[in-house]
């Protein structure tokens, strides 16, 4: 399943720093935009990885699915 984030970066020196808005604590660095991007890719794809065996793991009988909402602009 592919699915959406909003990407922050921001130049700090001679680093790059890079979070996504949507998620707290995924964010890293990278000296290059380019660096910063791949690591922002693996970081999140990680706590996606993490945060679903955690909480599938602990809640074998959760039931799962799709919710939405409407977020500002």
């Amino acid at each position: 399943m592919k699915r959406e984030f909003t990407a922050i970066y921001k130049k700090s020196g001679r680093w790059f720093l890079a979070w996504i808005e949507e998620i707290p604590g995924v964010n890293t660095q990278g000296r290059t935009l380019k660096e910063a991007k791949e690591n922002l890719k693996e970081a999140l794809s990680l706590i996606l990885e993490t945060n679903r065996s955690i909480a599938f793991g602990k809640l074998s009988d959760a039931k799962r699915e799709s919710i939405s909402v409407m977020v500002p602009v």
